[in-house]
């Protein structure tokens, strides 16, 4: 049995412990695994979810995010842990639990819950830190991207020690990226763009203090909304690796990617941005243009996702689908624009 896949066994005997009555004849179907990546292997057994964060992840850190999202103040907002049984003995990765929630249909677009994501951002970015939290990893999410692109690619191979078949943008161990960058021109747009960033949007330098201390999630879609008690219970936010404090622009910064590159249409950034004002959200004025808050963090959100694109393509040895296209471009035209368009504060 391989590592990985005796961590999805172990996931799956935890859930399915946890979440079966005891002395009870089991009918239970067979543990699901919900996503299986080295940094992050999420199984689940009836209503519970267990989830295997990266093994080299900081553990004090996950531990005020897990708290963050059990406080009474996040409550109707975040999604909240269960208590997790202490471990015989130390683990590679760390555990956490989760009550299964109902996710976001990805085949009916019509019903996204833009307006209620919205919502639940204003809330988190107006509810005031409850506890001293890490920075959220927003910034450091799209350094790693980059990295990994010019690593994959510069290597020209799927072999490469420390990158995954199944690339993903989040955040584990530095790569060590090559001298040399690579010659795709596709790749030279995303770098562009990267280049064109303020040091703070590449997490090179501490997030500006007018734009600091929110709550933020860090890693906002679609994906990261589940209605609990499943099936038709409220939205609530999951997924809390990049949660912690910083500009709450960049939990709006991937919408705005999507409008900005044609992938989101008017009408759905018009839900989600109005309700997002209509719940007082801080990230952007109450009225008027919105986009000098946003801009920073929306393109560096289309460079993470046209990173991350890229190094999926060479790893699965395909061209750049439509989508992709979009956000890759998007990095050749944003690569003209100054590091930062004139902005107020967040109030």
């Amino acid at each position: 049995m391989t590592t990985q896949t005796s961590v999805v066994h172990d996931l799956g005997t935890l859930a399915h412990r946890l979440s079966h009555p005891a002395r009870t004849p089991c009918v239970c179907e067979p543990p699901q695994v919900l996503a299986d990546r080295p940094d992050g292997t999420v199984v689940r057994s009836g209503t519970i979810v267990a989830k295997a964060h990266a093994a080299d992840t900081d553990r004090e850190a996950l531990a005020a995010r897990i708290a963050l999202a059990a406080a009474p103040q996040l409550a109707g907002i975040l999604l909240p842990p269960l208590p997790a049984p202490a471990p015989a003995a130390p683990t590679a990765r760390p555990v956490t639990l989760w009550p299964l929630g109902a996710p976001v249909d990805p085949t009916d677009p019509g019903a996204a819950p833009w307006a209620e994501a919205a919502d639940l951002l204003a809330r988190l970015h107006r509810t005031k830190p409850p506890f001293p939290l890490p920075p959220m990893r927003g910034p450091a999410k799209a350094a790693r991207a980059v990295a990994r692109m010019r690593a994959v690619l510069r290597a020209g191979t799927t072999a490469l020690p420390g990158v995954p078949a199944a690339l993903s943008d989040d955040v584990t161990a530095p790569l060590r990226v090559p001298a040399v960058e690579p010659r795709d021109p596709a790749a030279l747009s995303v770098l562009a763009g990267w280049r064109a960033l303020p040091p703070w949007a590449r997490g090179e330098v501490p997030v500006p203090a007018q734009r600091d201390g929110f709550l933020c999630h860090g890693d906002l879609h679609l994906g990261q909304l589940v209605r609990h008690p499943a099936p038709d219970g409220p939205w609530l936010l999951i997924d809390m690796d990049d949660a912690g404090v910083g500009d709450p622009a960049w939990d709006l910064g991937r919408p705005a990617a999507w409008y900005a590159a044609g992938l989101l249409a008017p009408e759905d950034w018009s839900v989600f941005l109005d309700a997002y004002r209509s719940a007082g959200g801080p990230a952007v004025p109450a009225d008027g243009d919105p986009w000098p808050a946003l801009d920073v963090p929306a393109r560096a959100l289309t460079v993470q996702t046209a990173a991350v694109a890229l190094a999926k393509c060479a790893a699965e040895q395909r061209d750049p689908d439509e989508h992709e296209q979009l956000m890759i471009e998007s990095c050749a035209r944003i690569a003209t624009l100054p590091p930062e368009l004139a902005t107020g504060p967040a109030s």
